[in-house]
């Protein structure tokens, strides 16, 4: 009997070995809203600190040439949920909607987390959503997911001190705070809070969570300069580096919490912010944290590499290659295939991706070969575009301007135009563009439509006039 006892106990080792093994992946992706590659220490910025997102630089790969899904805020975070480029996507730009939220995601759309769903997966998302409201099809629980806490609205996320958030699809009041100034709650210690609660819930089971974090995107509010309060930095210098410094002490709390919970093995982390610098070099932060050290051209609205290349981590105890560097171009559209396969889910019906399975590339390997990478962005009434392939990159600031070509691999900076001598790539170029395009009546290449104007000054209208009103929905309750 004690022979098959300590039989027994030399098997428990084993069995929870196997059980561990034998667990679907866990996949977080945490967008930090305008974070760039300049503010992270991990890749050479020297005022602000950010020790826990350098230690996941080194515990696991950072990539110096990681694209996101275009270069502002609503269609990057749609094309990393839907998989799908900004030339197929139904978000590629900004679109605000009366009285809040902004162009809804279709119904026929297949996210990431309904693909999840098919796998049994836990979902949520907290942060900034901004892809519908409640009542569209774009809601969050019209696109598989579980939970929602946060904001909906891009417009009310500029405050940093809300007069209320949602908890799921309720409002629920913060205290001493009007929305428009530093108040007495600070909306991201709640969303952080609840993001580790949620977290803690679901540990025994495989889950998707996207945490859109909201910092450091303007305003640059905070509750606490902290380390910085006696610099002598203008206060938005100072807030602007306390919120990135915020930023990392939560991806602290988060990877602390996963290998409390005895999951950090079984979690895939990928960390990023969802478009280049934010800020012109010559700007009160670009100046003095020099954001762009990387030395490319562009920023935040634009085409060039400064633009769409961000800050990226992947972090997996154990598969993810510790300490490795990596200059393989990949894109926010290459996240949903990879999940797929990570996590056996099926494909709804529906389903649809531009991108390529990034699994062998994340555990140590090669990115896969692809044609093209292609991107369009909306602003104003001059879409712009751009593709790269190979180590080609073609620009194109508006459907009636000439179409630049840049070396990549001789030229990152993007300084010297080649169209002029190198036709042949300009063709080449056209054809992509003309390819990559899907025909949508919402985003046509011209112009901006009648309708989206007229929608976005009456939701800008609305919300300076909450703002001034102090306004919080009638069926807001007290904070819990």
């Amino acid at each position: 009997m004690k022979h098959i006892l300590y039989v027994i106990i030399g098997l428990i080792p084993l069995f929870l070995q196997a059980t561990s093994a034998d667990r679907k992946v866990n996949f977080i992706f945490v967008l930090s809203d305008d974070i760039a590659q300049g503010d992270l220490g991990c890749y050479g910025q020297k005022l602000i600190k950010t020790p826990r997102l350098d230690q996941m630089a080194t515990e696991g790969t950072r990539y110096l040439q990681a694209y996101c899904g275009t270069s502002v805020c609503a269609p990057s975070r749609s094309s990393f949920f839907t998989g799908l480029h900004t030339g197929h996507c139904p978000i590629r730009g900004n679109y605000e909607v009366p009285p809040e939220g902004q162009l809804p995601l279709p119904d026929e759309t297949v996210t990431m987390a309904e693909v999840a769903k098919t796998a049994d997966y836990a979902t949520a998302t907290f942060g900034k959503w901004g892809m519908g409201f409640f009542d569209s099809t774009g809601s969050p629980f019209n696109q598989g997911v579980d939970h929602f806490f946060g904001y909906n609205c891009q417009r009310h996320a500029h405050s940093y001190f809300p007069t209320y958030l949602y908890d799921d699809e309720q409002p629920f009041i913060l205290p001493g705070n009007d929305g428009r100034k530093v108040g007495e709650t600070y909306a991201q210690e709640l969303i952080q809070r609840d993001m580790i609660n949620w977290l803690r819930k679901h540990a025994d089971q495989p889950f998707l969570l996207f945490y859109a974090i909201t910092l450091p995107h303007g305003r640059h509010e905070i509750d606490d300069y902290g380390i910085y309060r006696n610099e002598q930095w203008t206060d938005k210098q100072k807030a602007y580096a306390a919120q990135v410094t915020r930023i990392d002490s939560d991806m602290g709390e988060l990877v602390d919490t996963l290998r409390e919970l005895g999951i950090a093995e079984n979690t895939l982390i990928i960390f990023s912010g969802d478009n280049g610098s934010s800020f012109s070099p010559e700007s009160e932060i670009g100046k003095r944290f020099d954001q762009a050290s990387n030395g490319l051209r562009g920023y935040k609205r634009g085409m060039y590499e400064g633009a769409l290349r961000q800050a990226a981590l992947a972090w997996w105890p154990g598969t993810v290659p510790a300490g490795r560097v990596d200059d393989q171009p990949w894109a926010f559209w290459d996240l949903m295939p990879t999940f797929v396969e990570l996590s056996g889910a099926n494909h709804p019906k529906g389903y649809e991706t531009d991108g390529l399975s990034l699994v062998e590339y994340l555990k140590g390997g090669n990115v896969p070969k692809r044609e093209y990478f292609y991107w369009e962005l909306h602003l104003g009434n001059e879409p712009i575009q751009a593709a790269r392939f190979g180590e080609w990159k073609a620009v194109r600031n508006g459907i009636d301007k000439p179409i630049e070509i840049y070396d990549l691999r001789n030229d990152s900076a993007e300084s010297k135009n080649l169209a002029q001598s190198r036709t042949d790539l300009v063709l080449k170029a056209q054809n992509i563009f003309k390819e990559a395009h899907r025909s949508d009546p919402n985003w046509p290449l011209n112009r901006r439509t009648e309708l989206h104007t007229k929608r976005a000054k009456e939701a800008w209208q609305i919300k300076r006039r909450r703002d001034n009103e102090t306004w919080v929905p009638e069926n807001a309750i007290e904070l819990r």
